[in-house]
């Protein structure tokens, strides 16, 4: 599989009071990312889904007004966590990331395979305990030159935290 998408060393880590300033503050963007059929396919084979419309470039084509194939909604979803990789800050003292879960999740337009997507991602409420920090982000998935993204969501991540010993 071939990307465009330029992935940096990690994410940018911030001061705990940096962090909490983002709250609907700047929105974070991603770099593009091509989903491209190859990429579509390996997720039907994972996912055991190999439904047309995602697999059957010709039927598709034919049988759907989308033209040709599209990526599944779930692919789209799995996303963000390579396209927020790059975009969204993280707290210094993170010892590993974790999706903790979604409120909400709204499909809005398909990506058609070979199309460009781009995660866009706003911090809206963070939760700090003892050893993690719980963080809720508005995101979505912008498709180049599409009026819709392919979705948005509440996306909830958690920071595990280094514990001094």
């Amino acid at each position: 599989m071939t990307t465009d998408l330029q992935l940096p060393a990690g994410p940018t880590l911030v001061p705990a009071e940096r962090y909490r300033s983002f709250v609907d503050g700047e929105e974070f963007v991603s770099n593009w990312l091509t989903v491209d059929q190859r990429m579509i396919d390996t997720f039907a084979d994972a996912t055991l889904d190999h439904q047309f419309i995602h697999v059957d470039p010709v039927r598709a084509a034919v049988e759907t007004p989308f033209g040709g194939t599209i990526a599944h909604g779930f692919l789209s979803l799995s996303l963000l966590s390579i396209l927020a990789y790059g975009a969204m800050p993280g707290v210094e003292g993170t010892r590993m990331g974790i999706n903790y879960g979604f409120d909400e999740v709204r499909f809005l337009s398909p990506v058609r395979s070979g199309a460009r997507v781009r995660g866009r991602f706003q911090l809206r409420a963070v939760k700090e305990r003892a050893v993690s920090v719980q963080s809720t982000w508005d995101a979505s998935v912008e498709i180049e030159n599409t009026a819709k993204p392919a979705f948005v969501a509440r996306w909830i991540t958690l920071a595990l935290l280094d514990v001094p010993s």
